[in-house]
This record gives structure tokens, sequence and C-alpha cells, in this order.
């Protein structure tokens, strides 16, 4: 599995045309949304992007709840390779309980919207002491017809070692699964932890609008 080996897994046409319009058209109405971010007033970047507000839209909620349980297993695999003592449960409202009991109630989702010089720094999404290791983003607009530019990026820190560079271009409703924070590589000596922070590069043309899908809530 690509998530193993890399700490990325794309596929293609999760999303119809239809349904990315959609959610794009939903942009501008507030009710559906608890919180806007403006990306340089915070020296994330250039751009803004609108944390959904609960009940969250039925096909955030539906890709929220289908994709959790297939990833659980694998974040599990990578927390006994790596001798964390954690365990993720099988369903997402199990691990949502888990998020109340640390008083995590603030829904994650959130749409990002891109413009001409736009770019996201390189971050992770952790939120609070509860945080599922794995996140999932949507890719709503066309590179090349939609806009210019704007690559998802993702940097790979190995111990005592140069970063590598991982640079992404999904097209118009495909899904990218990504690491959040860090995943385990084999070494001579068993597994070990590489760090990994993702971002987007500049828009030099267009507008670019993507769904992050984050599994646990935010204190």
């Amino acid at each position: 599995m690509e998530m193993n080996d890399k700490g990325y897994a794309p596929s293609s046409k999760v999303l119809t045309d239809e349904d990315c319009d959609e959610l794009i058209s939903q942009y501008k109405n507030e009710s559906l949304y608890r919180k806007t971010i403006n990306m340089e007033r915070y020296r994330f970047g250039l751009g803004e992007y609108k944390y959904y507000q609960y009940p969250l839209p039925d096909i955030v909620q539906q890709l929220r709840e289908c994709i959790y349980p297939k990833l659980a297993p694998v974040a599990n695999n990578w927390m006994r390779a790596l001798n964390i003592d954690k365990h993720f449960p099988e369903s997402l409202g199990q691990l949502l309980e888990l998020c109340r009991d640390k008083n995590q109630t603030r829904p994650t989702p959130l749409i990002l919207q891109y413009g001409k010089g736009g770019y996201n720094t390189l971050h992770q999404d952790l939120y609070g002491d509860v945080y599922f290791p794995m996140q999932a983003v949507l890719f709503l607009s066309e590179p090349g017809k939609d806009y210019l530019g704007g690559e998802f990026v993702l940097i790979e820190q190995r111990p005592r070692a140069q970063s590598k560079a991982i640079v992404l271009k999904p097209g118009k409703g495909d899904i990218l699964l990504f690491t959040t924070n860090f995943r385990p590589v084999k070494g001579s000596k068993g597994y070990y932890r590489v760090n990994m922070k993702h971002g987007v590069s500049e828009l030099t043309e267009g507008q670019r609008y993507t769904l992050g899908i984050i599994f646990h809530d935010a204190a």
C-alpha cells in the first residue's frame, strides 16, 4: 500500500465534477461554517479557508465516515511498528468520543480557496491531544484549466539526512490520503520515524479550491 511505502496515496475521481462544483458554489454560504481564517494574517500563507460547523454537509460527512475505517488499521500498524502506545478505534464515532473526552468538540473539515499568488506554508494539522495521524484532501479545481501552479507539496524529513520534497498535482475530483505528521520507515535495526509536513506552492494564475478532511475534532 502506498501509504506504507510513501506516506501518501492518491486516487482518481472520488468526486464527480458536479460534486466539486456544488462544494465550490457553497463557499459563500456563511451558515455552513464556524470560522474563517485569513492565512496571511496568521502567516500561514496567502489565501483563505473556512471550517465547517456541525452538522456537516452530507457529502463531507459521508467522506469522513467512509474513509476513516479504511485508514484506522493502517494507523494502528504504524503505532505498533514504532512502539507507540496508542490504538485508534474502528469507527469515526468512537474517535470523536475520545476527542470529546479531551474537550475537542469543534469540527475540523474545511474548504480552502487560493487566488493568484496564493500559497500555504508547510505545516501539520494536529489541533489537540487526540489526533489521527492521517488525513485527506480532495481537489475541487482542475489544474491547467482553473489555475496554474498551486502544486501540493510534501516534505519528508529523515533523521541525519537532507529533506526530500514531493510535488503532486491531482486532478479535479481526485483524493490524496497522506500522513498528518510522520510515518514509519524500515531500517537495518527496525522501524524508525520520519516526520512529514505539507503545503501548497504559489499559484501563478486562477483560483484553486480544495476540501480538507481531518478526522479528529479540535479543542
